[in-house]
């Protein structure tokens, strides 16, 4: 489970090094195999290959005249890339994924529970002094969290 936030920086070539505690969790479950994608052009998704298939396989009974469906594969499609981690946690972010999403020099690599979240950490943080969650977001989540607890 991918939980915090872990600073990383990405090389001029697009390389980007996994922080420790992050590539531990891929490692102890025996994951290499990534896809690394974005659904909403600001923040890049890395995700173990196989959760990444399970979304495939549950999407692929709705792709056929879904218009939200097709915009997502057409996001994530046109910016992803299966991509294997090396044995010191260190992958290439493509071009195209690198430059829409605007990932360079110092990034927020935030765990997301199943996958993993890549943001430019300047622009993450500007967006966090404006989007702080309301009562009524908080209430949202307890009432979710009420109701698992009580499942």
């Amino acid at each position: 489970m991918f939980r915090g936030n872990h600073p990383a920086k990405v090389e001029e070539s697009g390389r980007l090094k996994l922080p420790v505690p992050f590539k531990q969790l891929l490692d102890a479950a025996n994951i290499t195999d990534l896809y690394v994608t974005t659904e909403d052009g600001v923040r890049a998704q890395i995700w173990p290959l196989d959760e990444w298939k399970k979304i495939e396989a549950r999407l692929k009974k709705h792709s056929v005249g879904n218009v939200a469906v097709k915009k997502y594969l057409d996001m994530t499609g046109y910016h992803g890339q299966e991509v294997k981690m090396d044995a010191q946690g260190r992958f290439v972010l493509s071009q195209i994924l690198r430059s829409k999403t605007k990932l360079e020099g110092d990034l927020a690599v935030i765990g997301r529970i199943t996958h993993l979240e890549v943001v430019n950490r300047a622009l993450f943080e500007q967006d966090l002094a404006v989007k702080v969650p309301t009562k009524d977001d908080l209430e949202a989540v307890d009432a979710i969290l009420s109701a698992e607890s009580e499942a």
